[in-house]
């Protein structure tokens, strides 16, 4: 049985990834701050299990991560997906206010990558680091979280050559609009700005990381997967 660990797992996106790949048989490691959330969930779940960790804090990331492969085994897949959205006015935002930001969204894909990537080295395995359309595209007073997001894109790649010779493949993935709290209430025209005409779901995302994960897509590696409905390509005009 494949292990797989997933960050920010406790709710949107990362609880839809768990499910996803708790039913395909995986075994999975649930990562967050917001332990009774995250504990939740690996109680919902066949073969997982939790852990409450601060990802800006290094010391308790090294030392949970160092707990997990003493108690689990070196795991098959790493999913970096915990991050935080602040969008404060670039004339009010400050070096603290950045840096919660980088240091979330970021830097703590190097330091998680870093330390499974050692365990990975004689047997390979699958790094997914979940970036965002708004690495491409922006609302304003959005520098810090666009900054995080396109650096994730980045440093996928250059994980991903600088890990080749170990058979670790890195991928990252952009979602565009996903709907992780009330989608009923999505109107009509949330949905029509999508080429596939309606908002994202977790789910979607889930099923994107599964594909990636499976063996017999080792091609893939080295890219960003946009996942957005066909948003990011619908043309903008007044008429």
């Amino acid at each position: 049985m494949k292990t797989i660990i997933i960050t920010g797992a406790a709710n949107g996106i990362g609880k839809g990834i768990a499910q996803q790949l708790a039913t395909e048989g995986y075994k999975t490691i649930l990562l967050d701050r917001e332990e009774a959330q995250v504990k939740a969930v690996a109680e919902e779940l066949e073969n997982s299990s939790y852990y409450a960790l601060d990802l800006q804090d290094e010391k308790s990331v090294t030392k949970t991560f160092h707990s997990i492969f003493k108690e689990h085994g070196t795991p098959y897949g790493l999913i970096n997906n915990a991050g935080i959205s602040k969008f404060t006015d670039f004339f009010e935002l400050t070096l603290d206010g950045w840096n919660e930001v980088i240091q979330t969204n970021l830097t703590s894909i190097f330091l998680c990558s870093q330390l499974v990537a050692k365990e990975m080295k004689d047997t390979g395995g699958v790094i997914l680091n979940m970036a965002s359309t708004r690495a491409f595209m922006s609302e304003p007073d959005t520098e810090a979280y666009a900054a995080s997001k396109g650096g994730i894109v980045a440093i996928s790649h250059a994980l991903a050559r600088t890990l080749a010779p170990y058979h670790i493949r890195v991928n990252s993935i952009a979602p565009g609009w996903i709907e992780t709290t009330a989608y009923e209430d999505l109107r009509d025209v949330d949905h029509d700005q999508h080429l596939a005409g309606r908002v994202g779901k977790p789910s979607d995302i889930a099923r994107m990381c599964s594909f990636l994960l499976d063996e017999r897509n080792d091609f893939l590696t080295a890219e960003n997967f946009v996942v957005d409905g066909g948003m990011t390509r619908k043309m903008l005009y007044e008429h």
